[in-house]
Parts: C-alpha cells; structure tokens; sequence
C-alpha cells in the first residue's frame, strides 16, 4: 500500500512514506517517528492506519539518516531544530489535506516518544490538526503552546517509563483540562517507554500495545469523521 513521496516545506522538498487505503480515500494522518528516524517500523505503522481506513504520511524528520545507536538517536534527536520539524510537518499536514485521497477538512497527528512531544507540539501550532495522539511523548526542546490548542488529545503511556512518568501525563492533564481543553490519558500496568514497539522485544507489551492501537483508531474516527 506504501511509497515514498516528495513535499514541499519549509521552502525545499521534503520525503515521507505515504499509504492508502485499499477503498481509496479516509481521514488524512501524520505519523511522527521516534528519535530512530523514518525506520520500518513507523512505515509499518502507516500500513496499519491505512489499514483502518486512513491515509497515513510519515515525513523524514531527519532527511535520510536513521540509527539502531541510542547514541546515534540522542544526537540525532538533539540537533533536531523544533522550528523546522514544526514547518516539515507543517508541509506534510497540507500536503495530505490537498492529496486527493484525503477526505475532511482536518488531519490527525500520532507521534512516538519523540514523535509523540511533537505530535501535541504541531497540535498547538497548526489550526488543521483535529486530532492528536501522544504515545509517552518527552522532548525538551518541543515546549507546546498548550492554550493555543484546538484538537482533543489522548495521551498513553507506561506505568513504567523513566522517561516519560506518569507524573509527567498527570501535569499533562492537569494543565489542559484547566486551559478547558480536552484530554484522555491512559496509563498502561507494567508498561515500559516504548512498549508500542513491536521491533523492540525488550519493552514491548502486546496486550497494551493492542489496546493501545484499538484506543486510537477511536479516537481519531470519532474526531476526524465527524468533521468531514
């Protein structure tokens, strides 16, 4: 179902894996990579969305490199420039909203970790986001407008992660529903960061990663197809 494609951003080309649902169009999504990079994983993950009906873009936020180093990721991840992620992603949102198999006049985004800090970050940044979905996201230099957000979000994470704690989501919360915004956070039992990853045997968890995704094929339907 998947190819590379080419958009424009930030007054360049820019690459992403985009794939489509089998019926031909759905309710447009970004997926945001973890600090690894555009790796297969992520692009198995647009193969699941558009699975589900939608169609799914992940850019390249790194511009070709990928890493199975968590050294390599850390410094990847930290020469990241947040404002030209945000314009990257910013390219791919209209992109996927001109692309004619997208339907609706707004997209979701769903990031990972990394992915998951910039997810909320584009949410409070771009007025066509109608959606977002943090999977444990941490990212210091990501710091979100949170009462410029306009979508509601549903926050997972793991009971677990050291990274990203359940202290970090309650504040999460507790910061939005008292801007009046709309969250849902899930803390997942004996789930570590990361434990969506099916590639990493060591923190993966099937049984929360499966609710996991059920919780966000819902949440992004409810969102998404009701403002189309």
């Amino acid at each position: 179902m998947g190819e590379l494609v080419e958009f424009k951003a930030n007054g360049r080309k820019c690459n992403g894996y985009l794939a489509i649902p089998k019926q031909g169009s759905g309710p447009g999504v970004i997926v945001i990579q973890e600090w690894w990079g555009l790796v297969d994983h992520i692009k198995e993950v647009c193969e699941r969305f558009a699975g589900e009906g939608f169609v799914a873009l992940a850019p390249d936020l790194y511009h070709g490199k990928t890493t199975k180093s968590p050294d390599e990721a850390g410094k990847l991840l930290m020469e990241l420039r947040v404002d030209e992620a945000e314009k990257d992603l910013a390219g791919a949102a209209q992109y996927l909203l001109d692309h004619d198999a997208t339907t609706g006049e707004k997209i979701g985004v769903v990031g990972f970790c990394m992915g998951g800090a910039l997810s909320l970050y584009t949410a409070t940044k771009n007025p066509k986001v109608g959606a977002c979905v943090t999977f444990y996201g941490g990212f210091v230099n990501a710091k979100p407008d949170l009462p410029n957000l306009q979508s509601p979000v549903l926050g997972i994470y793991g009971e677990r992660d050291k990274s990203v704690p359940p202290e970090a989501a309650h504040k999460l919360e507790q910061q939005l529903k008292a801007l009046g915004k709309k969250i849902d956070v899930i803390i997942y039992p004996n789930a570590d960061h990361a434990f969506f990853n099916d590639t990493r045997p060591a923190v993966y968890n099937a049984e929360a990663a499966a609710d996991a995704w059920q919780r966000t094929i819902k949440f992004l339907r409810s969102a998404l197809i009701r403002v189309s």
